[in-house]
Order: C-alpha cells, then structure tokens, then sequence
C-alpha cells in the first residue's frame, strides 16, 4: 500500500510476484528437500494442493490476459485488469467458503505419520498471539515505509537491477518466519502443514493481496494493473505449473524438493541480468523493458 500510495507500481508488482514465487520455489522446495532428507518418501494430501493449484492457474489466466491485450493491441489493458480482479476476489471469496464451511475436510491433515504424530500443547495463548501479531505487524508497517523509500537507491548503490531486488532479495527477507516455519515442519513429518503454510500463501498473495491492490489503485485514481510484461508472467506461469506437477500424486521426496529449488535459482539467475531503468520505475505494463 505504501508503494501504491507513491506510484512505485513496478516495485509493487516485484513484490508481489516475488512473494508467489519464493512460495512456490523456495520455501515448498526446501521444505520438500529438508522433508525428504529425514524420511525417504513423506505422502501428504493432494486434495488441498490440487485446488490451491486450481485457484492459481486462474490468477495465472488473469494476468496473461492483460499481457496478451496490450501485445495484441498496444493499449494498455487497465480496465479488462479491474474486471479481472472483481473476478479473482469473488474467486477467492469462494475459495474460503469452500475451504472453511462446504469441504473442509479436504484441507484437514492426513493421520499422523511416523514420527509425526501427536498433539503438541500451545506455546502462548490466543491473546497473547493476538498482541504479537498486532504489534508486529505496526513494526512491519513502519519498516515497510523505509524499504519503499530506499529500494531505487539501494538498487544504484549496489548495482543490482530494480527487479532482481524486488523479485528475489526482498521475499526472501520478507518471508524469512513463513519459510523457517514450512522447513520446521518438513522436519517433522508434518508436510501437510508445510503445504498449507507455502501454498496458501502464494494462493492468498495471488488471488486476494494482488486483485485487491489493483481496485486499491482504481480507488486512489492510479493505474495498476495485472500486466507484469513478458519474462515475469512467463516466470510465474512455469513455477505454478511445474509445483503443480510435482505434488501431483500426494508423495514427496528430497528430489523433487531439489528440482524446485534448481527452478528458483534460474529465475534469480533471469531477473540478475534483467534491467530496468529506476527513473521508470513507476510506469504501467507498457513499460519498454531493456535488457543487459
């Protein structure tokens, strides 16, 4: 929001996709990596990652199709990128209904593993986890100013392009408790919260933050849209279709965890020599991206 309020479109779009993408890469492949490492083969629900999947591939078609309307047309699709986020929200919206009330039972753990098993009793209370929360989240807030404000400089001072910052060091840091949390229950053979922890995340960020910040930006007069240009929606479609072929049949094992990862380091190795000039960093999908 506080990108939004100042323009930054590009660093927000960076953000946003860069969160989808570390969940799915990153943390899903080093919890899978990690998993596979303490138990040769770790099975998990399926059920859960099919529709998360699902749900993804719609916020994929979403973006695609205001990508193919401004290569087609030349204009930049700002308004089909509203009616796309009214859709997505109403997705999601069902989404939850379906997950929380009509099928909830398709996203409860699976009986306890070996090694997995048991209950474990609360570390703080629900009050307690409530301040955390609040407070925590003032503190992000505050910081989140400070990291919108600097990005442009930070990215001329080290001389590292604008999207290999947003896209892959700022999730990185951003989601640091996210990914010890999957990798911890990896760990412990509770891959089921792991899944839900990576693919939950990356579905929320993909189907609710995203939509939302573009009506946000119709609200405030400012024209974010779902265009994220060609190598960014080209990114985020092969990392969706490839997490979704590897949770395919509800088993996991340390290889596939690595091809994921090996998946994630070629799209930081895509963005690294990807450049764009900061003084455009404001400017919508029409942007003429520019090569190294």
């Amino acid at each position: 929001m506080f990108a939004l309020h100042q323009e930054k479109i590009l660093v927000l779009k960076y953000s946003l996709l860069g969160s989808i993408l570390s969940n799915l890469l990153l943390v899903l492949g080093t919890s899978l990596l990690c998993g596979g490492l303490v138990v040769k083969e770790q099975r998990f629900n399926h059920k859960q990652a099919d529709v998360n999947a699902l749900l993804l591939l719609v916020g994929l078609l979403c973006h695609v199709l205001p990508l193919a309307s401004r290569i087609g047309s030349g204009a930049a699709a700002v308004d089909l990128s509203r009616a796309c986020s009214i859709m997505m929200l109403l997705t999601y919206a069902a989404y939850l209904y379906f997950q929380l009330k009509s099928h909830g039972q398709l996203f409860s753990s699976q009986s306890p593993q070996e090694g997995g098993g048991g209950e474990e009793e609360a570390v703080i209370g629900f009050w307690s986890a409530l301040g955390w929360l609040v407070g925590m989240t003032a503190v992000i807030a505050l910081l989140s100013e400070y990291v919108v404000g600097t990005i442009e400089a930070a990215s001329d001072s080290w001389g590292v392009s604008m999207s290999f910052i947003g896209v892959i060091l700022l999730p990185i840091v951003g989601n640091a408790a996210e990914h010890a949390g999957a990798i911890i229950f990896a760990f412990k053979n509770k891959l089921d919260i792991s899944l839900g922890v990576a693919l939950g995340s990356a579905t929320q960020i993909s189907m609710f933050v995203v939509p939302l910040c573009v009506l946000a930006g119709w609200i405030m007069g400012i024209p974010m849209d779902l265009d994220l240009n060609l190598l960014e929606t080209a990114s985020l479609a092969f990392s969706i279709i490839v997490t979704a072929l590897t949770l395919q049949d509800g088993q996991s094992h340390y290889l596939k965890g690595l091809v994921l990862l090996i998946c994630y380091l070629a799209i930081s190795a895509g963005f690294f020599v990807h450049k764009i000039p900061t003084s455009d960093q404001g400017s919508t999908g029409d942007l003429e991206l520019k090569q190294s």
